[in-house]
């Protein structure tokens, strides 16, 4: 019986000693709470700049404004009445006349080649008025503007038709000072 029993407790021991030696699972350490990802730091940015005009498109810019600056205005026969037209004409000059306060202009107002010489002069007189008074009632300076009368001494059509006086019932603009240093309107 003996000889049974230290097998077995032999093979019991061993068992147990090697049970004991059993690896345990290793736990995994906890993994660390992720950090927060900054934002890495931004440099302040400046607005995108406004984009300029090359010299070629500001050059044509101040050749429109000239343009528009120099523009005639036509009236009615026997009429110093400023037409709807007329008026938005003078609505650009404005703008043109406020961006460059330096602008001096003069308004010559012409006649067809109806009437007397003396009636056809206080006509343009009147017409070269019409047209300062609509300018200074809207914040042109009085004394930016001249004004000056030719009745019917220079035509800008010659002809004795209604298409030709049409074109001679007019303002001419022209630039006293200033004008070398143009700017477009905004």
């Amino acid at each position: 019986m003996m000889r049974v029993a230290r097998p077995m407790l032999l093979m019991a021991s061993a068992a147990l000693v090697l049970g004991a030696c059993k690896k345990k699972p290793v736990a995994e350490p906890p993994k660390p709470a992720p950090t927060p990802v900054e934002a890495a730091p931004t440099r302040p940015t400046a607005p995108a700049p406004a984009p300029r005009d090359t010299m070629a498109e500001y050059n044509n810019k101040v050749a429109t404004a000239r343009a528009k600056l120099l523009e005639t205005i036509y009236f009615e026969y026997d009429a110093d009445e400023l037409r709807d037209d007329s008026k938005a004409i003078l609505d650009e000059k404005i703008a043109i006349l406020n961006a460059n306060p330096n602008l001096k202009v003069r308004i010559a107002g012409h006649c067809d080649e109806r009437g007397s010489d003396e009636y056809n002069i206080a006509l343009g007189r009147r017409r070269a008025v019409a047209a300062k008074q609509y300018l200074t009632d809207r914040g042109i300076s009085e004394a930016r503007i001249e004004t000056q009368s030719f009745g019917r001494e220079r035509p800008a059509v010659p002809g004795s038709s209604e298409e030709a006086w049409s074109k001679n019932r007019r303002d001419e603009f022209e630039i006293l000072a200033g004008g070398e240093t143009l700017k477009p309107a905004k």
